[in-house]
């Protein structure tokens, strides 16, 4: 069985980082399980971690009043769970559900916070592997509101301003 310390440094996410980061960020680290249904994210509450999944199935999802629950992406073994946690306001911008029992690793967001303050190259590699994942969740949310709400387009030739 790996430790945390093992899994962290072999996951991709981390792949390449200095190992004195990865040391720095393992201080600020633990291990974490979640039950079906519970919610690990919940949309606008303060985000004050981040999550490597290391089994499991989570929904991400948004609220509306008129459909209610809507999943824009569902992540699982290996994916990092919440960006929130990097960038002020530091609330959340999703519900985070679980869907089958999850095991995580989760990741101070404060004390990881405190550390890029202290070393800004720190705070510079973590902020450029997070943009990947904002963008992927930008864009998985993008896609799911045009398949719920039917907005699609019918040729390569539109022409948009």
């Amino acid at each position: 069985m790996k430790t945390i310390e093992q899994y962290i440094a072999e996951h991709p996410f981390f792949k390449g980082i200095d190992p004195s980061y990865l040391k720095t960020i393992m201080g600020c680290s633990n291990e974490v399980r979640f039950d079906i249904g519970q919610f690990i994210l919940r949309e606008g509450e303060e985000a004050n971690n981040f999550y490597v999944i290391h089994f499991g199935k989570v929904a991400l999802e948004i609220f509306t009043p008129i459909r209610g629950p809507i999943t824009i992406q569902t992540i699982g073994d290996g994916d990092v769970l919440g960006w929130s946690w990097l960038v002020p306001p530091f609330h959340w911008h999703y519900d985070a559900r679980v869907l089958e029992p999850t095991c995580a690793i989760a990741m101070d967001g404060r004390c990881l916070r405190t550390k890029c303050e202290q070393n800004h190259d720190l705070g510079y590699e973590l902020l450029k592997r997070f943009t990947h994942i904002i963008t992927q969740r930008l864009e998985a949310t993008r896609l799911q509101l045009l398949d719920v709400y039917g907005v699609h387009c019918e040729s390569n030739d539109d022409k948009r301003l």
